[in-house]
């Protein structure tokens, strides 16, 4: 099994400096437009003019960035970003607070960080955009879509051909139910109850989305939170320790029975497909297979946060981790590029966003 992380790591280190060199070769995107629902590992500064503790519009923020800080919590780019320029998009999905006039049509991201399933996951930070709000957001934008096509009908056949990426519910855990001192959640609900009723929640936004246009969604499913270096200090983690077990746990859940409603969703909405990105499988790898050699500490800021100003690590590309909680741009690399074009079976379910992007 060593052996076999070890060259999908390697191939997938490979495969990511071929396509940045592929990027410049591309003319048009393979979708006419890109939209983006998430939470921090998404988000690209729609959370820059709230009032909360979740910012990272501030250097170190943006060191790798072309621009700086933008928003963005990486030294670099997010998944989403990297997975723009592999669908061939020549600049990045404007952020929903940024994106005016045409620029709608070739998408925007919502994402807002601190966000979950749940309205008042994250709340402890501050102010946040759900996925409900930012459902409410697409909408206003769909119908600024409508205004400049000439109607809904026309809004409708356009989206139907655009790629839609929706990476939430980190939140619901470690910014919910495993904070008993902020939330009772867990009080009131067991572990798999909780899972059930995030996904019963997550279910109804989907299918607001297909209403609403979308055809092509890719789902990212949860990461080994519990692997993050907040958790490892939160939880008193000794310097041997790897992961917190009952989170990742309820991850395995959760990803569980986001599978089982990718399938619902496929079998009930025969116009659209649905799909599942592994990124828990794809971030469990053999990490030093792609030149990474710190996987239990952020490159800014160890285990407390990359705070403004903080000196960051110089060797970057060899940190998995960028600051508590986010990976580095070479670590979003990997996920995005194993999502787009999958290494093993277990990668995506049932396809992946290249072949989603060509349908």
């Amino acid at each position: 099994m060593a052996c076999n992380q070890h060259k999908v790591w390697r191939v997938a280190f490979l495969l990511s400096l071929l396509s940045i060199l592929q990027i410049c070769a591309r003319g048009d995107p393979q979708v006419p437009c890109y939209f983006i629902l998430g939470d921090s590992l998404s988000d690209n500064g729609n959370n820059n003019g709230l009032s909360t503790k979740a910012k990272a519009n501030f250097k170190p923020y943006g060191i790798d960035f072309p621009v700086g800080p933008t928003g963005r919590f990486s030294n670099g780019r997010t998944i989403v970003d990297v997975t723009a320029e592999l669908l061939g998009f020549g600049e990045y999905i404007p952020s929903f607070t940024s994106a005016r006039g045409r620029d709608v049509l070739k998408g925007v991201n919502y994402a807002s960080a601190s966000a979950g399933i749940l309205d008042e996951s994250g709340k402890q930070l501050g102010q946040a955009i759900p996925l409900g709000g930012q459902l409410k957001n697409y909408l206003k934008t769909f119908s600024q879509i409508s205004k400049i096509l000439g109607g809904g009908t026309a809004a409708h056949k356009y989206l139907n051909k655009c790629m839609f990426t929706v990476g939430i519910g980190s939140n619901d855990f470690i910014n919910n139910y495993f904070m008993p001192d902020e939330f009772r959640t867990s009080e009131l609900y067991t572990l798999d109850r909780f899972v059930a009723t995030l996904i019963d929640q997550y279910s109804q936004n989907l299918k607001t989305l297909y209403k609403c246009g979308a055809r092509k969604v890719a789902l990212f499913g949860l990461g080994a939170i519990g692997c993050a270096p907040a958790e490892l200090a939160r939880y008193g983690a000794t310097p041997g320790s790897i992961c917190v077990d009952k989170i990742n746990d309820a991850v395995v859940r959760f990803n569980k029975r986001l599978i089982s409603l990718v399938d619902d969703l496929n079998d009930n909405y025969k116009d659209a497909k649905f799909t599942y990105i592994n990124i828990l499988e794809i971030g469990t790898g053999d990490a030093t297979a792609a030149g990474f050699k710190v996987t239990n500490s952020g490159c800014c800021g160890g285990q407390k946060g990359c705070l403004p100003l903080a000196t960051p690590c110089k060797n970057r590309d060899e940190y998995t981790f960028w600051d508590e909680f986010h990976p580095t741009d070479a670590m979003n690399v990997i996920f995005a590029n194993r999502a787009y074009k999958a290494l093993t079976p277990t990668d995506a379910h049932p396809i992946d966003i290249s072949t989603l992007a060509s349908l």
